[in-house]
């Protein structure tokens, strides 16, 4: 049987809260953090078993000493299919988001964004299966659980899955550092795909050319580029604004 083990609090309540069978949960000796009684309460009213480890052991277990107390032993993560994710995203009303990746290889950074795009309201994210990050445990941690809070999409091909919502009506952007149009210049509206790239290349020149009109970050100092996962949260929100109405677009 495929198992993974997840580690945090906030991933281990999420889950819990979710739709992956849940075998075990593990919970540090002496554990000082007090949302811990919260994780447990949950655990005992689905009937989780519980296991009390000494702190060493849960590092080992974890394979990092970042575990805040507390592990829990599910079934791997669920995606999404592409297909299900536009039936969804209709289903919920022509106006909103989805955010496409392409080639985030660092988990820290797919789970950092992955937790924006749930704030920020994407109603999907979507991922490649090769050469780039797939659903961890770190990334679980990163994000704060909210990979079990917003769809994850994973596709074999980002270029036919853009031609796929483009044929349902989606518009692509993509986030470009030498596009010439401003992020900050651009209304947004109706249903949209937001496409970005890896920590190193950006987005590959195929998914580029697969995108309806590119759009870039306006640098006001001296640093000219961005993590990815910043420069990510940035157009999202952006997005998020003008899709909601509460963007005033730069003069």
């Amino acid at each position: 049987m495929s198992v993974e083990l997840l580690y945090g609090v906030n991933p281990v309540r999420e889950a819990l809260r979710g739709t992956r069978e849940i075998f075990e949960l593990f919970v540090q000796i002496n554990a000082t953090d007090h949302r811990l009684e919260k994780v447990l309460k949950a655990a005992s009213e689905l009937g989780v078993r519980t296991v009390r480890r000494e702190k060493g052991d849960m590092t080992r277990l974890c394979g990092s000493p970042h575990h805040q107390g507390v592990a829990l032993r599910v079934a791997p993560f669920g995606y999404a299919g592409l297909d299900e994710l536009m039936v969804s995203f209709d289903a919920e009303g022509e106006n909103g988001f989805l955010l496409v990746l392409d080639s985030i290889q660092d988990p820290h950074n797919l789970g950092a964004i992955i937790r924006t795009a749930a704030s920020s309201g994407a109603k999907g994210v979507l991922i490649p299966k090769d050469r780039a990050c797939a659903i961890t445990a770190v990334v679980e941690k990163t994000s704060a659980g909210a990979v079990e809070t917003v769809p994850v999409a994973q596709v074999t091909n980002i270029s036919n899955a853009i031609e796929l919502l483009k044929k349902s009506g989606f518009w692509i952007y993509g986030l470009d550092s030498g596009a010439n149009e401003s992020l900050y210049n651009t209304s947004f509206n109706g249903k949209i795909a937001l496409v970005i790239g890896g920590e190193d290349e950006g987005i590959r020149p195929l998914v580029r050319k697969k995108c309806d009109q590119l759009l870039s970050i306006p640098s006001y100092g001296g640093v000219a580029s961005l993590n990815a996962s910043v420069a990510a949260g940035i157009a999202m929100y952006e997005v998020a604004k003008s899709l909601n109405g509460k963007r005033t677009v730069e003069s």
